[in-house]
């Protein structure tokens, strides 16, 4: 890996690097995807059988286009049964997490006879759209839909690409069934997404669209926003590692390629106080990379985003950690919690040398849909609060408007709306 000392300029050329890889850069792809979005909507379920021939190779009917109960029973037959119960385990510490996450309406009730509140409320329909193929994550599955079944959310239904064979990936149908997905179809790609925003004869039209895709699905994401909500605009996957001395090179090194083997676009960064240390981890992720199965993609991942930035000391680490404010921060330091505390930009932080970053991806029970792209500034992960809404509520006495109506007719005139004014005015004639 290549190491660097960081300096204002070096930091400014890798954040530059970094900001490439954000799907915002995707522009040379929304005309398609407009195109696609556009044909969804004016031909529905016609449009979307026409791209699954034409993308998966497979023939899709109104007849088959739903997942059947059969299908479900045997894709449990095809899915190694230690599998199966392990997915059952990291969904139990999935729910018990978000579970803490729940808010309850409530109301404040004065002796004036005001009343203050907000009523909480699931969305109606959530869909979860789940990559085909080799890029098939039942673990996404499980994230995704999970918060929502928490939430409350009473019709979740789910999208993903079949095969040529029109059978979908057993291990993602096996986890939809886990997580209590009440429907699933068989589409891809914008389309899917298109088909879930604003509804076709076949799939219905949800309040909110969740899950990972490709270049192509996130853009339809992105275009569909403001029709329908959706999670964010996913970029690239991303590890940033803070270690110091102390840390074992060995396990510096296989974490930062537990995300660079996602995509070459990903991103794997150390920032370290030790030039004996990068040393050590750079020798280390080159003997991996040997071993590991994944190579090509690895290895251009590296050669295009992988850095080692040296620092000064653990202040200088912190600072630019929130600059990046990385999808995925390890902190592998003497102190790990306390270096925590400095920390105010990334999606999920990860203490100690055995907190490894798949823990996260796959079982500690926190969300694995995390924001990427230096989004963790200002966005959050996946969570209970995602397929909830909110309402306010107020209700006032005449004894209690009576105080304050003068008020309001003075902010009302101020801003020359007087009808504004008048709706008050008028209680008190």
């Amino acid at each position: 890996m290549r190491t660097v000392r960081l300096t204002e300029e070096s930091k400014k050329n890798l954040l530059n690097d970094l900001l490439k890889r954000s799907p915002n850069n995707y522009g040379k792809y929304e005309g398609t995807v407009a195109d696609i979005i556009a044909n969804v909507r004016q031909n529905g379920d016609q449009a979307i059988f026409s791209y699954t021939r034409q993308f998966d190779r497979c023939e899709i009917t109104r007849d088959t286009i739903r997942v059947t109960d059969a299908e479900i029973e045997e894709a449990y037959t095809k899915v190694d049964p230690k599998l199966v119960e392990v997915m059952k385990k990291s969904a139990a510490n999935i729910r018990k997490f978000h579970e803490k996450q729940l808010h309850n309406s409530w109301f404040d009730p004065r002796p004036d006879g005001t009343i203050l509140g907000m009523k909480v409320l699931p969305i109606a329909v959530a869909g979860v759209y789940v990559p085909g193929g080799k890029a098939a994550y039942p673990s996404s599955v499980l994230m995704n839909v999970i918060p929502a079944k928490v939430a409350g959310v009473e019709r979740i239904i789910m999208t993903t690409p079949p095969g040529a064979d029109g059978k979908v990936n057993p291990g993602t149908l096996v986890a939809a069934h886990i997580a209590g997905v009440n429907e699933v179809y068989k589409v891809g790609g914008a389309q899917a997404i298109a088909a879930m925003a604003f509804g076709t004869e076949s799939i219905p039209k949800v309040d909110k669209i969740t899950g990972p895709g490709n270049i192509f699905v996130a853009l339809a994401k992105k275009a569909c926003f403001g029709y329908v909500s959706i999670d964010s605009i996913a970029g690239p996957s991303e590890i940033l590692v803070i270690a110091d001395e102390s840390a074992n090179p060995r396990y510096v090194a296989a974490d930062l390629l537990s995300q660079a083997e996602h995509d070459e676009l990903a991103s794997a960064i150390l920032i370290t106080t030790s030039q004996k240390l990068a040393q050590e981890v750079s020798a280390q992720v080159d003997q991996f990379v040997q071993e590991l199965s994944r190579t090509e993609i690895i290895q251009k991942s590296l050669d295009n985003y992988g850095y080692i930035l040296l620092v000064d000391d653990l202040e200088q680490a912190a600072d630019v950690a929130n600059e990046i404010a990385s999808e995925h921060l390890e902190i592998l330091t003497k102190d790990p919690f306390s270096m925590m505390t400095k920390i105010k930009n990334a999606g999920a932080i990860f203490l100690g040398e055995y907190s490894s970053e798949p823990l996260g991806d796959y079982f500690a029970g926190p969300n694995h849909v995390l924001p990427t792209n230096g989004t963790a500034r200002f966005f959050s992960p996946l969570n209970v609060d995602d397929f909830l809404k909110k309402t306010s509520i107020i209700s006032y006495s005449r004894e209690a408007l009576e105080k304050i109506h003068n008020d309001i007719e003075c902010f009302a005139e101020n801003e020359g709306l007087t009808a504004h004014a008048n709706s008050i005015k008028v209680r008190f004639e």
